[in-house]
């Protein structure tokens, strides 16, 4: 997950923005959400990366890494699956006393996910929070074009926007269906047209029907 493929986009610019500088002169614990698939993992990785930020999947916190009180900053990784929120609460307590960033990813708000731990879910819900909003049309399709044009392939603007309209709205689906379309793309040895796009659709099991009609049922994929 390189920082160059990371395409800001209005759904993301604000969270981008926030995490370029992140923490100078500001609380050093900062909960990053959105939804499975926004990007908030990849943005948190560029962070950590800049910042040489020990990474923690939140459901591993049972059995941290030796010497993970000595990192410069951390990352907790999909919040809501907290497997040792005492741990999780140890951890915010020590960026806070000496200004340490830590960033928390989660899927959900706090206030949704709930820690069931007093003193931690309030220490998070008094924490600064910034969203990633769902992918809109524009990014979406701007993945995947640089996707395709990563692995030398053409797709006219038609076939993009039928596959936008169609798809899983994540950039997870829009690296899965790309690899398909390629691979349908070199077994058939023919160009990537709509009718092939709708083959890799349909494998992939995704709804055959306007995005709009699945953003009123799951507005959260």
């Amino acid at each position: 997950m390189r920082a160059e493929d990371f395409l800001v986009a209005p759904c993301n610019r604000v969270a981008h923005a926030l995490l370029a500088r992140w923490p100078e002169g500001q609380d050093p614990v900062l909960v990053l959400t959105g939804p499975p698939g926004s990007g908030k993992t990849h943005l948190a990785r560029i962070w950590a990366e800049r910042r040489s930020a020990l990474w923690l999947e939140a459901a591993g916190l049972a059995e941290p890494p030796a010497a993970w009180a000595e990192a410069a900053s951390w990352v907790v990784d999909d919040g809501e699956r907290c497997s040792d929120e005492t741990f999780l609460f140890h951890l915010v307590n020590l960026a806070r006393a000496e200004g340490r960033g830590l960033v928390l990813t989660s899927a959900f708000p706090v206030a949704v996910w709930r820690p069931r731990l007093p003193d931690l879910r309030s220490r998070l819900l008094a924490a600064p929070t910034v969203a990633i909003d769902p992918i809109d049309d524009a990014l979406l399709a701007a993945v995947l074009v640089k996707q395709l044009a990563d692995r030398q392939l053409r797709v006219g603007p038609q076939v993009v926007h039928y596959l936008v309209a169609r798809m899983e709205r994540s950039f997870v689906a829009a690296r899965r269906l790309v690899g398909l379309l390629d691979a349908l793309a070199l077994e058939r040895r023919r160009p990537i047209t709509t009718a092939l796009a709708r083959d890799a659709l349909q494998r992939l099991g995704h709804a055959l029907h306007d995005h709009h009609e699945r953003e009123e049922t799951t507005p959260w994929t």
